[in-house]
């Protein structure tokens, strides 16, 4: 009879955990890939360049962003000097561009844009804005941190592994929070890339058959016989004008889409500022 009662009190404890733990522990998205979008190469590890365009106060979070993304085992980043005005940004063919400037009061801190032809990545840009990171609110080191480690994330074709601001911090820059540090309500800190941002990763570039490279090297080409076109990769997308039609906003992030033709789009993810 004890034995029975053991049984079955442990199959009450079991469902009871079962039930109990999805509810109030946040569970990460167990695939956070940005539409199957990445980088054309032949081998892995690659590299991606990192266009250094940034002032002095933002330089070592880029060397943080940098170092951290590159702990992956299929990809490295390599800074280098930038190829572009911080003031326009403008992608360069094969590589990401990272600018800061107080871009004005447009209702984005964070901006992320990946330029693609078919499934591939051909270039991007990643921005942060000073005109809100000159507030106390976002002039820390642990949202500067978030966002540029959340914006170099996507343009390598990922997306967030949770869109909520409300719940338990995930330990990744890829989650949404209004506590990046963690310090506020005593939680993880998403400051950082995760171990499941780096299996994400390791996912998405698990092939090796697109038999050619959109990475900048003097072998990149883009498929479909054709690149981004020059006045494509000079024009100004910094507005929401630019960004084409909207595909999601929850009042804390958005996604739009723009068709440029020739099977190329542009894609625009943005870090929306809480006034």
């Amino acid at each position: 009879m004890k034995k029975l009662f053991v049984f079955f009190f442990s199959l009450v404890l079991l469902f009871t955990t079962v039930a109990v733990v999805p509810y109030f522990a946040p569970v990460a998205d167990s695939s956070h890939s940005w539409g199957g979008y990445h980088w054309a190469r032949t081998s892995n590890p690659f590299t991606l360049k990192l266009g250094d365009n940034l002032s002095s106060g933002w330089k070592p979070f880029l060397t943080t962003t940098s170092a951290d993304w590159s702990v992956s085992t299929v990809l490295d980043t390599a800074i280098v000097t930038g190829g572009t005005n911080p003031r326009n940004c403008r992608a360069t063919g094969g590589r990401i561009e990272v600018c800061n400037y107080k871009y004005g009061s447009n209702g984005w801190l964070g901006l992320a844009q990946i330029w693609i032809s078919g499934s591939h990545i051909t270039q991007g840009v990643t921005k942060v804005n000073d005109t809100y990171f000159s507030r106390a609110q976002y002039n820390t080191p642990a949202w500067k941190n978030l966002v540029l480690c959340q914006e170099v994330g996507h343009t390598f074709g990922l997306n967030h592994q949770d869109e909520s601001f409300s719940n338990s911090n995930l330990g990744t820059c890829m989650d949404y929070t209004d506590d990046p540090s963690g310090s506020i309500k005593n939680q993880l800190s998403n400051e950082r890339s995760n171990a499941h941002d780096y299996d994400q990763l390791a996912s998405i570039y698990l092939h090796l058959n697109d038999g050619f490279t959109t990475i900048q090297s003097s072998t990149a080409k883009f498929p479909f016989g054709q690149s981004v076109s020059k006045g494509v990769v000079n024009s100004d997308f910094e507005n929401r004008s630019a960004w084409g039609r909207e595909l999601r906003n929850n009042g804390h992030m958005a996604l739009y889409e723009r068709d440029l033709g020739n099977n190329n789009k542009l894609f625009t993810f943005i870090i929306l500022a809480q006034d």
